[in-house]
């Protein structure tokens, strides 16, 4: 399973190297040392936050502003932590269940939602470690040696992101009308909170859990489903 979980990671993992080079390259050019840039990665593991992090370290904010800005953009992931614990074998206990909260992200997350089995403690922390280490040397090389790269190049990396999280879900989406419903609903709720006057001033991360709370609750009233998994 473990074997099974980095085979499933290693996209996962490029996408994050992409990504996490354009951090590099941003944190660096802020003032920040690479060490300092890549220590970051390794003890976060939120594209969004980071960014949002670096904002608030670059115009000398307070702590109880970190605090608020991460809490509100990283809320979600406490949302999908608690709906994965209902997918894990029984085993994951203890240490492991910090282990996935913090290693759990959009990606990790839909990979592991999509696993047809119960996710065993084996197989997220194949899942996680490709990402991990994504996601940290990818900062590495953006902070020494991002200003090589053209900007064009370096904006391309930043959307790949989005392409392998699309090519995540849509699988499942073109299978799947119960998930294909909820995705709909999904959507039109994020352009809801994007467009509309009233809602446009909501944070990004809030939106994103309304967004989420909402299509799930849709899901669940429209397609109950009862949890039989099997441990594997």
């Amino acid at each position: 399973m473990f074997g099974k979980g980095i085979k499933d990671g290693i996209p996962i993992g490029l996408g994050y190297f992409s990504v996490s080079f354009s951090f590099g390259i941003l944190a660096v050019a802020e003032g920040l040392k690479w060490w300092e840039a890549v220590l970051i990665s390794m003890t976060n593991l939120t594209s969004a936050g980071q960014f949002a992090g670096l904002t608030v370290m670059i115009s000398s904010g307070t702590f109880i502003e970190m605090a608020i800005t991460q809490f509100v953009i990283n809320l979600r992931y406490a949302l999908m932590s608690i709906s994965l614990s209902q997918k894990v074998s029984q085993r994951f206990r203890g240490l492991y269940r910090v282990i996935l909260g913090f290693g759990i992200t959009d990606e990790i997350f839909a990979v592991a939602m999509n696993n047809k089995k119960a996710v065993t403690v084996k197989y997220f922390l194949g899942l996680a470690t490709i990402p991990y280490f994504g996601w940290a040397l990818g900062t590495m090389a953006g902070a020494v040696c991002g200003n090589i790269l053209p900007d064009i190049v370096c904006d391309a990396l930043g959307v790949a992101l989005y392409g392998m999280f699309i090519a995540i879900v849509l699988p499942k989406v073109k299978t799947d009308k119960k998930i294909a419903a909820v995705v709909v609903v999904a959507i039109i709720v994020s352009v809801l909170l994007y467009y509309v006057p009233v809602l446009s001033s909501i944070s990004s991360g809030c939106a994103i859990i309304i967004a989420s709370v909402t299509a799930a609750g849709v899901g669940a009233i429209l397609f109950p489903k009862k949890n039989n998994m099997d441990e594997v």
